[in-house]
């Protein structure tokens, strides 16, 4: 009975020196993103390389059409000349499908930004390779993402620039309140947030909902 116990007990142990040794039993597993080279509408290519003072990125993906984009323009050049000076760069991002929407064109892309005067790269991501690293699904769609111990950049936010799109001054800024606390060396305390816009479909996945 005695010797049944002991096992019992040393067979606990082991679970639990396994759980502990395994972070990712007891954590959820970050997300890491690779570096990327996307066109901006410059004609430059910019990837995250191309920053190398850089202790953190804003990623937004946005598109040409989407009426919900279209509202947050000018709150983008603000955060982008805001944070910029601290070694931050805002990143935005056109992931839409060219093919299935010809308003999506890296020609109207530089129209957009000549006419609003973005302070910030423009990319197209054509192959939508960047959206499905971040697991993009709509926009606009905002994320952070920051160096960990291991030099990684990691997703640490990802959502709504902020609470409401039509009244800016209504708005809590869920997105630079992420960054000044991480600025601040804190955990981001609302690190995923809801947001709404118009959805990025994958090429091929237009064409198969119309079958």
């Amino acid at each position: 009975m005695k010797k049944t116990l002991f096992i019992s007990v040393l067979i606990s142990l082991s679970m639990l020196l396994v759980a502990f040794n395994n972070r990712s039993f007891l954590f959820p597993k970050e997300r890491i993103i690779k570096n990327f080279t996307l066109k901006n509408t410059d004609n430059t290519k910019i990837s995250l390389d191309s920053y190398k003072d850089a202790k953190g990125f804003v990623i937004v993906f946005t598109c040409n059409k989407c009426p919900m984009a279209k509202l947050y323009s000018d709150r983008l050049n603000k955060i982008s000349e805001k944070y910029k000076k601290q070694n931050i760069y805002l990143l935005a991002i056109n992931s839409m499908d060219t093919l299935a929407y010809a308003e999506e064109s890296f020609q109207l892309m530089q129209k957009k930004a000549k006419k609003e005067h973005f302070s910030f790269p423009y990319l197209q991501d054509k192959k939508q390779t960047v959206a499905k690293q971040f697991r993009a699904t709509h926009t606009p769609q905002a994320f952070v993402i920051w160096k960990d111990l291991k030099q990684h950049w990691v997703i640490r936010y990802e959502g709504a620039i902020d609470t409401n799109a039509g009244e800016p001054s209504k708005a809590k800024p869920q997105l630079t309140i992420a960054v000044d606390e991480l600025l601040m060396g804190k955990e981001v305390s609302l690190p995923k947030t809801e947001s709404f816009g118009c959805k990025i479909y994958y090429r091929g996945q237009k064409e198969k909902m119309n079958k």
